[in-house]
């Protein structure tokens, strides 16, 4: 899992708690602190989502509420799914997991496309009214296929596990935004002893104040804004919201308040007496007045091929680099109409990256960052704009060329930049539709080249939400309305201290909202102007020469501004093109209107009610309640609660002291490696296979040969995806001549299961072969070490003489009087028995054991140490030293492939690949640091050259890293281009705290490499 677009260094995030997700079915980590967007871009996930009419492929774009195309499926249960999330609204958690609303099979080979490539040709706009008029007796089959077309996210079938609720309100002002503008309304107005209510949909208050290049008293801006935040906090008239949207403004100064109270949590929101607080809250607000301080979206412009991944709009940029860490590419060209998109590159060139260009659609530009970026030696290409954006599933080059904005032609001859990202800005509109709501229509401001709100009595707007932007300004009109609204309340209105801003020099803007082609627009390429609807400028143009001159018909004749977007980032774009296909000015032709709801509300939340407690199922092994007795602490694998470690208490503690997980996990690593350790192993996925041909279909999906294994044997396979990576690994025993048991690991025993089921019901189904999940049945409690033997001898019939009980033997017998099956096989490298019981009888075995075992200083163990014995001997843990990209050669088990197998088993074609026998392939390697103390990080990047520039190139990861204390030295698995023929050589680590540690690539395998000790 590699963060390449995460700078080592700045934003918001905690860089020391990683969280891991994953999203369409591929694993990543990212950080608290960021947006599911933000750690999708810094794990340079290009594609998110296909776009809705076309298929086409579509990147992130925005940084907040106004992203069209991130729209996502949340959840891990059909039960808790939550459609219409946007990524950039959805705060990142462990364990998420998410995935794209369109595209077929998957988001990056979308079969659709194919349809959507012929899309201007057979989908105009309108095209569903003239289609499907007749005959009438299909109008039913018609409309099952659009319906099954439409929608972006898929509705869940079960009942909801999730609770809500509703919170009756009243206060004096309510404050929407949390920016500049409104933490300066709510300081005032609470300072007077007004009720007041601040409401923000961002996961933190402070709005554009957390990500800002300006200082405040010569200070960052956040710092002064978690000032007003903690002085608010102490304020018992004050009711602080984060993460709620002011979803609708209805008579009488009714708003309804939708807070995510639990989502940026997950399955991690703490419990109150067992029960998790509600997911959302619908906060119904009657408040005396108003306050709107909900700030602008920036317009991206309009040019050809403005949808490809890796076209996002300036301001985005510059929220993902100074508040997520985060550079969403390498080079950059800047394409704007104004002087405040120039921080964008400004902040690019100082995280280390390549700003190709600033192409700027004024003729000289003069303002205060212009002369920054022309100091700073950025090329500035004036009078001009991107024309086109080159590239299929990302950007790779822009088209660029002067142009008469006035007259929307080009007037030079275009010139192509290579580069991987196109941020764009048009300019900024401020947001107005909970003014809208009110039924007041906005007004068009010539001098911010935006519609600004219309206001009923009772509502005031406040900085950029009225078109003020400068930051000082911006805070002093926050204030002013603020006194206004206390007048009105009747409350004396004292004005309070701002700190001080230096204002910034600004040239004019130029009104540029579409960008001419060389081509006319109808037969030129694509120009978005609704990216989530798929409506381009060319729809717009048709639809006014097919007779539509009303901004409202053309709004659902082309569906501009439907869905879940509301037109936030195109409508002003696309009226603009309206009024000059019609001959109008932008105010001429108006605006739609806009209806509640502002962002995607749940139903639930609408609803209120409770429908059941939060669904999050917790699995118990028939040993559980002895682990909670003896002090385990206990982690989450594939929904099981296992054993992490076993602290016990320290000599002489007080107050019930007990160790730590370090001191724990080497007590336990030294008992078993000198004595003898248990382990509940009962959560391992175990798999009946039954049938004549059972042993047929294990030879084709394992990697390695089953045709010789005889009864009372066992063997270690790996399985493979078709694509030839391993995607898990276990053992599998054959009980009889037609009778196996596949264990699997204990996360993807669910899928192994469906993988089996897929195969043969799809490819073989002439195979006679059955499959049984039998992990509930059967308790597992291995026991390993070098005493191992003698202890198991004490409580059962069977003969455990190494010659006749050999490694990887099974037998059956009786143990503590049970019924029982033994496996000797090990995951630690030492004699180990696997006892395997019916689960009812497991307390009773182990207690035996536990009995017989005191004299042989038998210890329970977790999965945490279960993972330093094996990292110890070399073995892999299929998901963690595997990423879905690692081949068995990879991990160096040419051993475990069955190359001359008759049959082709499932993966075998794609080892043959040219790809796949490379010799600079990432290949499992092991990592000594040079200082024994160093435990590297999970998923540091791995370089050759610690003195290579920036950007260096990455040459692996470390997969697993403990501290082991029979090596007395930390350790590591890792993943190295060409890393089995560097045995000796040194690699170089950056740590999240900015160190970075030496290490020597040496054998995956640290303890006993012949084996001996497992062979006793």
């Amino acid at each position: 899992m590699s963060q390449f677009n995460r700078l080592t260094q700045g934003g918001r995030i905690d860089r020391s708690r990683k969280l891991s997700f994953t999203f369409n079915g591929k694993a990543y980590e990212g950080h608290t602190g960021d947006t599911l967007a933000s750690a999708l871009l810094a794990n340079g996930v290009d594609i998110v989502n296909r776009s809705f009419k076309y298929s086409r492929p579509r990147g992130i774009v925005a940084a907040g509420a106004e992203e069209p195309n991130a729209v996502v499926q949340l959840g891990t249960t059909e039960a808790a799914q939550v459609p219409n999330v946007r990524a950039t609204q959805q705060a990142l958690y462990d364990g998420l997991e998410a995935c794209s609303t369109n595209g077929w099979p998957n988001v990056q080979r979308d079969l659709m496309s194919l349809v959507g490539k012929l899309g201007g040709q057979f989908m105009p706009p309108g095209f569903y009214y003239k289609t499907f008029m007749a005959p009438a007796s299909l109008w039913m089959t018609y409309e099952k296929v659009i319906r099954k077309g439409a929608g972006l996210g898929r509705s869940p079938m079960e009942h909801d596990p999730d609770s809500y609720d509703h919170l009756n309100q009243h206060c004096d002002l309510l404050v929407i935004g949390a920016g500049p503008a409104g933490l300066a309304a709510a300081l005032t107005a609470a300072r007077a002893g007004a009720r007041v209510i601040l409401c923000d949909e961002q996961e933190e208050l402070g709005g554009s104040l957390l990500d800002t290049r300006e200082l405040l008293d010569d200070r960052p801006a956040a710092q002064w804004a978690e000032q007003v935040i903690a002085q608010l906090t102490e304020c018992d008239n004050v009711t602080l919201l984060a993460r709620t949207t002011a979803n609708g403004y209805h008579d009488h100064h009714f708003v309804t308040l939708h807070e995510r109270r639990t989502e940026h949590l997950g399955e991690t929101a703490p419990t109150v007496d067992g029960h998790r607080p509600s997911r959302s809250r619908m906060h119904r607000v009657r408040a005396g007045q108003v306050l709107l301080a909900t700030g602008a979206h920036e317009r991206p412009l309009v040019y050809a091929g403005n949808d490809v991944p890796g076209n996002l709009v300036a301001g985005a940029v510059a929220t993902y680099i100074r508040r997520y860490g985060v550079v969403p590419g390498n080079k950059l060209v800047l394409s704007t109409s104004n002087d405040y998109a120039y921080r964008a590159a400004l902040d690019w060139l100082e995280a280390g990256r390549e700003v190709v260009a600033i192409v700027d659609a004024r003729r000289n530009p003069d303002g205060e960052l212009v002369e920054q970026a022309r100091a700073r030696g950025i090329r500035i290409i004036e009078g001009a704009a991107v024309l086109e954006a080159k590239g299929d599933k990302r950007v790779s080059g822009a088209r660029v060329a002067t142009i008469d904005a006035e007259a929307f032609r080009v007037t030079g001859q275009a010139e192509t930049l290579a580069c991987d990202t196109i941020a764009s800005s048009g300019g900024y509109s401020p947001v107005i539709h909970l003014a809208s709501h009110t039924g007041a229509r906005p007004t068009w401001n010539d001098e911010i080249l935006g519609f600004v709100p219309g206001l009923v009595k009772g509502v005031h707007a406040a900085g950029s939400a009225r078109g003020v932007h400068d930051l000082a300004e911006g805070m002093a009109d926050g204030m002013a309305k603020a006194c206004e609204a206390l007048t009105a309340l009747g409350r004396s209105a004292d004005t309070i201290e701002l700190p001080r801003a230096d204002a910034i020099r600004e040239g004019k803007a130029c009104a540029l909202y579409h960008v001419p082609h060389e081509k006319p627009t109808l037969r030129g390429p694509k120009q978005f102007v609704d990216l989530q609807n798929d409506v381009t400028a060319a729809a717009i143009e048709l639809a006014t020469r097919e007779g539509f001159e009303s901004i409202e018909h053309v709004k659902r004749y082309t569906a501009m501004g439907f869905g879940t977007d509301q037109g936030k980032l195109g409508n002003i774009n696309g009226m603009a093109i309206a009024a000059r296909c019609l001959g109008k000015t932008i105010p001429e032709v108006g605006t739609t209107v806009f209806r509640p709801n502002y962002t995607p509300v749940t139903f639930g939340a609408i609803v209120g009610r409770h429908c059941l407690e939060l669904f999050d199922p917790e699995r118990y092994t028939a040993l559980h309640q002895w682990h909670v007795e003896h002090g385990a602490e206990f982690e989450d694998v594939g929904q099981w609660k296992r054993p992490w470690y076993f602290p016990k208490a320290r000599a002489g503690a007080v107050n019930g002291e007990r160790e730590s997980m370090a001191e724990a996990v080497a007590r336990e690593c030294r008992a078993v490696r000198e004595a003898v350790g248990i382990l509940d192993a009962s959560t391992l996925g175990k798999i009946d296979i039954q049938g004549p041909d059972a042993r047929e279909f294990l030879g084709r999906v394992y990697t390695n040969k089953w045709a010789k294994l005889v009864p009372g044997r066992v063997r270690y396979g790996l399985m493979c995806k078709d694509d030839g990576m391993v995607f898990d690994d276990g053992t599998t025993s054959c009980l009889g001549e037609n009778h196996f048991l596949m264990t699997t690991t204990t996360g993807g025993a669910a899928t192994v299961l469906e993988w089996l089921e897929i195969w043969h019901q799809t490819e073989w189904p002439e195979l006679e072969v059955y499959f049984n999940s039998v992990t509930d049945h059967w308790a597992t409690m291995t026991i390993t070490g070098p005493e191992a033997r003698k202890l198991l001898a004490e409580i059962t019939d069977m003969d455990l003489d190494r010659e006749s009980f050999k490694f990887m033997d099974w037998r059956e017998g009786v143990v503590a009087g049970v019924p029982a099956r033994v496996f000797r096989i090990s995951f630690t490298g030492e004699l180990a028995f696997e006892i395997n019981v019916q689960a009812n009888y497991a307390l009773h075995v182990w207690e035996t054991l536990f009995a017989h075992g005191d004299k042989y200083g038998l210890t329970p163990y977790g999965t945490e140490t279960m993972h330093v014995l094996r990292a110890e001997k070399g073995f892999i843990i299929a998901g963690q030293d595997t990423d879905g990209s690692v081949t068995p050669e990879d991990l160096g088990m040419q051993w475990a492939i069955g190359y001359d197998k008759p049959f082709s088993w499932i993966g075998k074609r794609a080892l043959s690949r040219p790809d796949t026998a490379r010799s600079d392939r990432k290949q499992l390697v092991g990592l000594r640091p040079k200082d024994p103390q160093v435990v590297l990080e999970e998923g540091a990047q791995i370089v050759f050259d610690p003195h290579h520039a920036i950007p260096m190139p990455m040459v692996g990861h470390v997969t697993s890293s403990y501290y082991s204390p029979t090596l007395d030295s930390g350790f590591a698995l890792a993943v190295v281009k060409g890393g089995q023929q560097k045995m000796g050589e040194s690699v170089y680590l950056s740590m999240a705290d900015g160190q970075v540690h030496e290490a020597e690539i040496v054998s995956p395998i640290f303890v006993d490499p012949k084996g001996e000790r497992q062979n006793v």
